[in-house]
């Protein structure tokens, strides 16, 4: 049985990830890409590379099996970020990936939901740096997340029982209005 996967764009600006010319084949470019991330986690420009490998090592610490790709630019949008990232998590199960590129971030992941996900891309694209905001997002992974199911069940409790005491309020003021009699209603 074949598995068959969405169909992907990957970008030509992939290639400048591993140092190959943007006239190379986008194929070519991505197992390049592949193979540098299988190495050591980090398929990204020399000057980053080795500050990289540093927070995939600390992340690997944390329980998280992060993998990074960094790209010089970026595509026209910033959907083919996404679809590297998966294409990086396929060949990696179990890995966390994240795609940069100049105020973009793709990410994918089989063990954090798209939300958290999305929070931590947030974070990692507004970085001054791709070091800075791999660490962000490795963070942002870390965060617990806030409470809502807890908090959605205290309102409903609150709401419920403010609707009771106004009945009883509500029916405690009718008993009180009758039971005035007629004289006192004459007054």
């Amino acid at each position: 049985m074949t598995i068959l996967h969405a169909p992907t764009f990957i970008p030509v600006e992939v290639c400048s990830s591993v140092g190959l010319a943007p006239s190379t084949p986008v194929d070519q470019c991505l197992a390049a890409v592949k193979a540098d991330v299988a190495k050591d986690g980090v398929a990204a420009p020399a000057a980053d590379a080795a500050a990289l490998q540093k927070v995939v090592a600390a992340a690997a610490e944390r329980g998280v099996d992060l993998k990074v790709v960094v790209m010089d630019t970026s595509p026209q949008i910033d959907t083919p970020l996404r679809d590297m990232a998966t294409e990086i998590g396929h060949a990696n199960p179990g890995a966390t990936v994240l795609v940069l590129s100049p105020g973009w971030a793709g990410t994918y992941s089989t063990t954090y939901d798209r939300v958290t996900l999305e929070a931590g891309q947030d974070v990692a694209k507004t970085a001054p740096n791709p070091v800075v905001g791999t660490q962000a997002f490795v963070d942002q992974l870390q965060t617990p997340d806030f409470p809502w199911s807890g908090l959605t069940f205290a309102l409903v409790i609150g709401v419920a029982a403010a609707a009771v005491l106004t009945r009883v309020l509500q029916l405690r003021a009718r008993r009180s209005q009758n039971a005035i009699t007629p004289a006192e209603q004459a007054k």
